[in-house]
């Protein structure tokens, strides 16, 4: 389970390279965010990776605030730069998101390392231990909550909206189908707090695995030409050739 991390900061790396160059060419906003959302999430399943083998406070407190604090809510951003047409609406939740989350790396730099970091034990996830190390106060809990809940209803909620639109109008089914596996994905990390609940902690890093591979294959989805697509569909329209004379 410890070796899963590494895989998942891999493929989340590739992930952003493949949105950054996009933007590179496009210059589409809701890109950049998405790349900054990705690049957090790579950050979060790094930190996973190091804590695997040794404790490091600040390790730690990276891992949390990516994790658990920052990248739903940057992905989320993206999504809403998307669809949301009136950009001076985007752009003023953007500069708020920003102001909360410097907020959200204060407090996390300022909280305390409780004693129990002693007998932080490598052979466990980070998942299963941090809630007796570091100390979380009122504010970075209530932070937690609001951030996770405006990402996720803004990622998952966008995606499904984006793929009703394509399904109601009965067009690019691969942007349909990529919406729905960006969906899904979203879902897996977001569902973790069940599975460290229910006392599965090691589980936290599967779906942290799959969450990102459907939410890539998704994207390769909904990002694929229309051209392309189109002519798939229509090769896939035309009749086999008769073998009768």
């Amino acid at each position: 389970m410890h070796y899963i991390p590494i895989l998942s900061t891999l493929v989340t790396f590739a992930f952003a390279v493949a949105v950054l160059s996009r933007y590179r060419y496009k210059r589409p906003p809701h890109l950049l965010l998405w790349g900054i959302g990705l690049i957090l999430y790579g950050l979060g399943t790094l930190s996973e990776v190091i804590l695997g083998f040794t404790f490091n406070s600040l390790v730690m407190k990276i891992w949390y605030l990516t994790g658990a604090m920052l990248t739903a809510a940057w992905l989320g951003q993206g999504t809403i730069f998307l669809l949301v047409r009136r950009r001076g609406v985007a752009i003023g939740l953007a500069i708020g998101l920003a102001l909360v989350s410097l907020l959200a790396v204060g407090l996390l730099l300022a909280a305390p390392v409780s004693e129990a970091a002693a007998a932080y034990k490598v052979s466990q996830p980070v998942s299963a231990q941090y809630k007796e190390i570091l100390t979380r106060g009122g504010g970075i809990i209530a932070l937690t909550i609001i951030l996770n809940l405006y990402g996720t209803l803004a990622l998952v909620g966008g995606a499904l909206y984006s793929a009703y639109i394509f399904l109601r109008k009965h067009v690019l089914a691969n942007r349909m189908w990529g919406n729905i596996l960006i969906a899904l994905g979203a879902l897996m990390p977001a569902s973790a707090g069940s599975f460290i609940k229910a006392g599965l902690a090691d589980w936290l890093y599967v779906s942290e695995l799959l969450g990102v591979v459907l939410m890539y294959i998704g994207f390769l989805r909904a990002t694929a030409s229309p051209v392309t697509e189109q002519k798939v569909i229509t090769s896939a329209n035309v009749p086999p050739a008769s073998t009768s004379s």
